[in-house]
């Protein structure tokens, strides 16, 4: 065991895959879960983060101590269908859940979390899990509740070293529905809420893989009304439709799995001419398309205060992230550059190709949660489809 809390009266646990447990305070969900454990360190938006789609079979340790002050709304939800609406499968704190102080809150964050299907776990020294993923990179987990104790320890490291891992897995077909939709709903506003948008400039269409909605509301906020296909589409499909440029969206997985069945529409994509913007995996299946590699991360990037420097301005602006796999940038091959770059670990958060209306960035530049540095990405996209159209 590695912490304290009386197994007796313990009514949660965590397991990692080499047998070490840490037990605690269960909350929400009950029952057991597997998934990857990964550590964020935003110190606020834990709504957000926890209804990512990129956080799809994940355990989200948080680590800043005290979560749950805000509450729980519904404006606050990142999901887009109903089959992405269970991304994150645990959540892991340092203290119990605080009571909503929020005049937002519509709903204690207990009882959300209870609702969305995500077992919550507290009293755990989430500073040595920390330092633990930090040095040895993200294990395998199983998070339980059990409101009456009696926890199977060795049942629940048995779970955690059974479950198969995110390499080679394809997560992004679980969490997208098949029937193409409309978007045209703009940023959230004080006293207004998410306002519709006017009339459009642009017609994008939005390449389902667990697209996030405040990347929606910005292609609209940038006069982009978007048709949202799921990403089996052909690009025969995405090219009826007459876009004016095409959005690769954020999701969970390898993106070398994904790209299996989405690499020969994205290929033929590029080669169409029309302006694309990547974002997060599809950041990472734009860059296999174009001939190069993506690989496994020890402990990925997961907060919203990760310094990226512009290289073509030399701006640093501090970004969101959630990722564990990265673009080998030297696997890039001619004619496509690095245009972003973390100044944490010098991993690529950006793409450009020459020639071509391509761009594309590892984080998230839609900033939910997160500082809104990178809104000029979606002004950038607008400058391309522009600049298309005009030819």
């Amino acid at each position: 065991m590695s912490n304290k809390q009386d197994l007796s009266t313990a009514t949660g646990a965590l397991a990692l895959d080499d047998g070490t447990v840490f037990a605690g305070y269960g909350a929400g969900a009950t029952g057991t879960q597997t998934g990857e454990l990964c550590f964020n360190t935003a110190m606020t938006g834990y709504q957000e983060i926890l209804t990512d789609p990129s956080y799809a079979q994940q355990l989200v340790l948080f680590t800043f101590p005290h979560i749950g002050n805000v509450g729980a709304n519904p404006e606050d939800h990142e999901e887009s269908t109903p089959q992405a609406s269970h991304a994150a499968r645990g959540a892991i704190f340092r203290e119990q859940i605080t009571a909503p102080s929020n005049w937002r809150a519509a709903e204690d964050f207990g009882t959300w979390l209870a609702r969305k299907g995500i077992i919550g776990l507290s009293g755990v020294d989430t500073r040595a899990l920390t330092r633990r993923i930090r040095e040895l990179g993200m294990p395998k987990a199983a998070i339980c509740h059990q409101p009456g104790g009696k926890i199977d320890f060795k049942a629940l490291v048995a779970a955690a070293k059974a479950w198969p891992g995110l390499d080679n897995a394809d997560l992004a077909a679980d969490v997208v529905q098949a029937a193409p939709y409309e978007h045209t709903e703009g940023l959230w506003k004080p006293g207004l809420g998410h306002v519709p948008m006017g009339n459009a400039e642009f017609h994008t269409v939005v390449l389902d893989f667990g697209v996030k909605k405040n990347i929606l509301r910005n292609l609209a906020n940038v006069g982009a009304r978007s048709t949202v296909l799921n990403g089996d589409a052909t690009a025969a499909d995405v090219l009826a439709l007459k876009p004016d440029g095409v959005v690769l969206s954020n999701g969970p997985g390898d993106p070398a799995a994904t790209y299996v069945r989405s690499g020969a529409m994205i290929r033929e994509l590029i080669a169409s001419g029309v302006p694309i913007l990547g974002i997060c995996l599809g950041h990472q299946m734009l860059a296999l398309a174009l001939g190069a590699k993506t690989m496994k991360m020890a402990q990925g990037h997961h907060g919203a205060n990760h310094p990226v420097k512009d290289l073509a301005t030399g701006k640093v602006e501090i970004v969101s992230m959630n990722h564990g796999f990265t673009v080998d940038v030297a696997t890039l091959p001619a004619g496509v550059a690095e245009s972003h770059r973390s100044l944490f670990d010098g991993t690529n958060s950006g793409l450009a190709v020459a020639g071509k209306p391509i761009i594309s960035v590892q984080h998230h530049p839609e900033a939910s949660p997160g500082p809104q540095d990178s809104f000029y990405l979606f002004e950038r996209f607008a400058g391309l489809m522009r600049d298309h159209r005009g030819k």
